[in-house]
């Protein structure tokens, strides 16, 4: 039995069925990388953002249409605009690669991965206006809640700007997704559950938990190999997960469990290449004290 509410799960019960995820990159930058607020990225960022496993520059329109043909019938998807920060273009822009992107009626979810400095009102009014025909999902990535953290990974903005941007997603009536790491450099366990504390204000509609991994060519590399990082242990990283699903709200939908990390890219850990068997270590855990997400919710 998985004892969290996983993001398979939540799709069976609301569309009827598993959607199948078209990644898509969509040509955006980040104001972390052109100059805007910084230059280089977050320390753990690679040259192509979250989605190194995305190869070439393709049109999204091609990007989806080769993606859904493989799959004739009635298969559900969802388009997700992943590379680097996508609302980050005047809003002509956004929607001219959204349209792009919608080009099959099978598509039931716009899915937008982003940063909350790169949310204001003008986008909060676009993406309401694609929550009409299909469901609109915005990702955010704060990692932590504490800013002494986020200056040391250069992740260029406070918390205060995180809190601005959930607010107006939800005025907007977009389900928001936050996106948070286990394991940054100089953070503790009790860092972490501070973070966890601090989202739990928030009536936020699920959560991705990343294992924090060392990829080529990345800052943290760097701090890695002169000894400035030293990355979690699986037991580490397993205990955290399950802290975490105990204290978070129980219908928080659960969109994933543990960062992957291109196997021709990773340094360190080792183990960030053994997913199954972390996800296993998790359910295990939970089930054999017989708990499950949420139970702790508040204390």
């Amino acid at each position: 039995m998985i004892p969290y509410c996983n993001l398979n799960g939540y799709l069976r019960n609301t569309y009827g069925a598993r959607l199948n995820k078209i990644c898509i990159d969509g040509g955006f930058t980040c104001p972390n990388r052109d100059g805007k607020c910084g230059t280089g990225g977050c320390v753990f960022c690679g040259e192509r953002g979250a989605g190194d496993h995305i190869k070439g520059s393709v049109p999204i329109g091609t990007q989806v249409e080769t993606y859904v043909k493989r799959f004739p019938g009635d298969v559900q998807f969802i388009a997700y605009f992943q590379n680097f920060t996508n609302t980050y273009a005047p809003v002509e822009e956004l929607k001219k690669r959204y349209d792009a992107a919608l080009i099959d009626p099978r598509i039931r979810v716009l899915e937008i991965g982003t940063r909350p400095d790169c949310i204001d009102e003008a986008v909060g009014e676009l993406l309401e206006s694609y929550d009409r025909e299909r469901d609109v999902w915005v990702e955010l990535g704060l990692q932590t809640a504490n800013d002494k953290t986020a200056k040391l990974i250069n992740r260029g903005y406070t918390r205060e700007v995180f809190e601005k941007a959930v607010e107006i997603l939800q005025r907007h009536g977009l389900k928001t997704v936050v996106h948070l790491i286990v394991g940054l450099p100089g953070e503790t366990f009790e860092d972490f559950k501070e973070t966890i504390k601090y989202i739990n204000r928030f009536h936020l509609f699920g959560i991705k938990i990343h294992s924090l991994y060392v990829m080529k060519g990345t800052e943290l590399e760097r701090m890695y190999r002169e000894g400035l990082f030293n990355p979690q242990t699986m037991d580490e990283y397993v205990d955290a997960v399950v802290y975490a699903l105990l204290h978070l709200r129980p219908d928080m939908v659960i969109h994933r469990l543990k960062g992957d990390c291109p196997r021709d890219l990773l340094v360190a850990p080792e183990w960030n290449t053994a997913r199954d068997e972390v996800l296993g270590r998790i359910s295990k855990k939970l089930n054999d004290k017989g708990l499950r997400q949420g139970d702790l919710f508040g204390k």
